[in-house]
């Protein structure tokens, strides 16, 4: 079996990292399964791409597709247009795609198009928030996939409502945190951590990149405000995605207690989460990963397609007014956040269940 491993955003690397190594550990016992790292190139930044490729161990890609920048629509076409010309020159038996990014979408298509079979990985998962791109992404993709891997019981619910074949499904569990345990071990020191004096437990770390809370200068100006002054001059740590950065220009936020970065890779970044106070995010994987830290976590958003990090987690969705920030950071320093547990099958084995089923599919 030849599969294609597709990545193109920084959330995809560490899903595909521990199916290489479950892929290897099986070539290495004599199965005839091989993989193609297919690079589509959606994210170029170094921090946001090829450091993750050294940190994680993951080779060189077997292809590059170069996609590059631009509108969603142009992302989209690129990646569309490149691997179709992959596949026409060199097929594979399937293609395996992991998340919700553009990629995910246009390789899952372009392959179904060219028969070839489709899994997805962390299917089934939905906000219900249509303006999210990657909510569209996500059911596209789920739409005409083959193979469907999930993360929890509410996604394989999601699936059966949608009409999906009980025999598609497979509950494997999460292979984000696959990598964060694996790589836990070797997180590293980002060097703000002497610059600016940090301790364990005595800071805050921030993402912000969702358009609903980004793409209005007022709206990021608010919720960096309400953040700011309900810290209790918490050292804030930002590392600021390149979308946030556009939008920051036109803004004038000083505050002793806030330090924007540049994009951190995994590890270093991994290092500040564990030992943060709490973290305050819109991002859906890192809700993942602060529950099975067991980081306090408030996610600004009105909807989650993680639900089991709340449910189950550390995490709490604020929604995304000002105004929610100040009663969440209130509870956190009573001490009073909730402790939350690890959901189920989130235990570091998720890639070695997908390529056992992949390897009895043949």
């Amino acid at each position: 079996m030849k599969i294609d491993l597709i990545a193109g955003a920084r959330p995809n690397f560490m899903k595909i990292a521990p199916l290489i190594m479950a892929i290897q550990k099986k070539q290495q016992a004599g199965s005839d399964i091989h993989f193609r790292l297919v690079h589509t190139g959606q994210h170029y930044d170094k921090n946001m791409s090829d450091n993750f490729f050294q940190q994680l161990g993951i080779p060189d890609p077997d292809v590059n597709l170069g996609a590059g920048g631009g509108t969603q629509a142009e992302q989209t076409a690129r990646i569309m247009i490149g691997y179709e010309k992959l596949l026409m020159e060199s097929p594979s038996d399937l293609c395996l795609v992991v998340g919700d990014v553009t990629s995910t979408m246009a390789c899952s298509i372009v392959a179904k198009k060219q028969h070839i079979k489709v899994a997805h990985v962390e299917a089934g998962i939905r906000s219900g928030d249509m303006t999210m791109p990657e909510e569209i992404n996500r059911m596209v993709t789920d739409s005409i996939t083959d193979y469907f891997f999930t993360t929890s019981e509410v996604a394989n619910n999601n699936l059966r409502k949608a009409g999906v074949n009980e025999g598609q499904i497979f509950f494997v569990g999460n292979t984000m945190i696959d990598t964060l345990l694996t790589q836990r071990a070797s997180f590293i020191q980002p060097p703000l951590w002497k610059t600016l004096g940090l301790k364990e437990k005595e800071y805050i770390v921030m993402t912000l990149h969702r358009p609903a809370n980004v793409d209005e200068e007022a709206q990021l100006q608010n919720l960096l405000c309400a953040i700011v002054d309900n810290a209790r001059s918490l050292p804030l740590v930002f590392p600021v995605h390149p979308r946030t950065r556009k939008i920051l220009e036109g803004l004038n936020i000083v505050a002793p207690n806030l330090h924007m970065t540049e994009p951190m890779t995994y590890l270093e970044f991994n290092y500040l989460v564990e030992r943060a106070k709490a973290v305050i995010t819109d991002s859906g994987g890192v809700t993942e990963e602060t529950t099975v830290m067991g980081v306090p976590c408030m996610t600004l958003r009105n909807s989650t397609e993680r639900p089991e990090t709340v449910t189950e987690g550390t995490n709490e969705l604020l929604g995304t007014s000002p105004s929610a920030i100040k009663p969440a950071l209130d509870i956190l320093f009573a001490d009073s956040w909730k402790k939350g547990k690890v959901p189920e099958k989130w235990d570091g084995n998720t890639a070695s269940r997908i390529v056992d089923i992949l390897v009895s599919l043949q």
